[in-house]
This record gives C-alpha cells, structure tokens and sequence, in this order.
C-alpha cells in the first residue's frame, strides 16, 4: 500500500506516471497500477507495458538473467477530445521504482 500512496501522490502533480520493477517485484507493480486506476485514480489508464531482460552480476561474479517491466498510466482522452489539444510541450512523468 506504501507504493500505491506514493503513486497517487505523483499523480497529484499531473503528468503521466511509470512504474518500473524486476524480479519479485514486478507482481507489486502490476498489483499497485490495478490499485491506482480502480480505487484512487479512476480517470488514469494503462497507457503502455513494457517487458524486458536486465543482465545483472551477482556477488559471486556470477551473471544472471532478471525480467524487467514498465507500466506507463496516463489520464483517459476525453471523448472527442484531439489528441494533444491544449497541451504546451513535454507532458510530465513521475517515475516510481519498486
């Protein structure tokens, strides 16, 4: 529950938000945006899912292979909104790692 609070309080600031996670952790962050868009930020969506292989080397000198992910939420276009009417430069983003 800590990261979702955290997430909303990026969220307050406007923008979108990604969540980035490996490993174990990536269940926390797919559980924190389902958290995020149905209780708290209804007007969010998952914009974006990106999956992805980090090498990592652990103390031993050994190399392995850990899963990746990034969930991109972003505010619901409006219907009959135009995509990126009203909107000056670069859309914000708050980025949250678990």
């Amino acid at each position: 529950m800590n990261y979702v609070m955290a997430a909303v309080l990026t969220l307050q600031s406007g923008g979108d938000l990604v969540l980035r996670a490996r490993g174990r952790a990536i269940s926390k962050a797919v559980d924190a945006s389902q958290i995020i868009i149905n209780r708290f930020a209804k007007d969010y969506e998952v914009k974006s899912v990106s999956l992805g292989t980090e090498e990592r080397t652990d103390q031993e000198g050994r190399t392995r292979s850990v899963s990746t992910i990034e969930i991109v939420l972003g505010k619901r276009a409006e219907a009959g909104a135009r995509k990126g009417a009203g909107q000056e430069g670069k859309k914000r983003r708050g980025v949250l790692r678990l």
